[in-house]
């Protein structure tokens, strides 16, 4: 049930995040829930590997190549998703830069402080 929900505050996230930049598109709702059904896959199975293999750039960028790992998960949902439209790698990073903000608001709004089991 909570990934349900932190699936649907991803589809919110990027809806919104849709409105304010240009280079992320979506043709339908579905499209959109779907693309976040992927990403959150992606998120969830492929985020740590990446992470892992990673992990030297990680450390030295203290962090921040997180977000290029971030949005080349979102790059690829694009690709997969039919009725995704990313224009570009970059538009991607500052999509998914803008998506972690959004989804961190709402999540600690519909989620709450409550610890992780």
């Amino acid at each position: 049930m909570r990934f349900v929900l932190r699936v649907l505050i991803l589809a919110a996230s990027m809806g919104l995040v849709s409105y304010l930049v240009p280079g992320i598109k979506f043709d339908s709702p579905w499209s959109l829930v779907i693309a976040a059904l992927v990403v959150g896959l992606a998120n969830a199975i492929l985020r740590p590997i990446l992470i892992f293999f990673t992990l030297p750039l990680v450390i030295v960028s203290l962090g921040l190549f997180v977000f290029i790992i971030n949005a080349g998960l979102l790059y690829l949902a694009s690709r997969l998703v039919t009725g995704f439209h990313l224009e570009s790698f970059w538009w991607a990073l500052l999509a998914s830069l803008l998506i972690s903000l959004v989804s961190m608001v709402l999540n600690r709004m519909v989620l709450g402080s409550e610890k992780k089991r």
